[in-house]
């Protein structure tokens, strides 16, 4: 089945918000900043430990997928979420986790119920 040529602009948009997802840190980065309406680079190396390099590359990934806005004030860079959305999205994207973990956690004690297999003879 093809994408409809209409819709593929929308698809594209939708995969590259998945691609500035793609990170653990990144999430790290967007949770901090769903916690508090902005923080320095300063602070976010603080929380993250992240590398100074290492950070800046995460956030220019941040910025270029439009998921957070930066202001600069003299020598400090402040970032906050782009959209508060995003902290509803990632709410909602623990929540679903957290289920899924549940319900993995529920398979594994009851297949750790079942009775041992005895191993075939060589």
């Amino acid at each position: 089945m093809s994408i409809d040529e209409a819709r593929r602009p929308l698809y594209e948009v939708k995969a590259n918000l998945f691609k500035g997802l793609a990170h653990p840190f990144r999430i790290r980065l967007l949770e901090l900043l769903s916690a508090s309406p902005e923080l320095s680079v300063a602070q976010l190396q603080v929380e993250t430990g992240l590398e100074p390099s290492h950070l800046s590359q995460h956030l220019a990934v941040l910025r270029r997928h439009r998921l957070v806005l930066s202001r600069r004030q003299g020598s400090y860079v402040y970032y906050r979420l782009a959209n508060p959305a995003i902290a509803q999205m990632l709410a909602v994207a623990r929540t679903l986790l957290l289920d899924l973990l549940r319900t993995d956690s529920a398979h594994l004690a009851q297949s750790e119920a079942l009775p041992a297999l005895r191993a075939a003879a060589s």
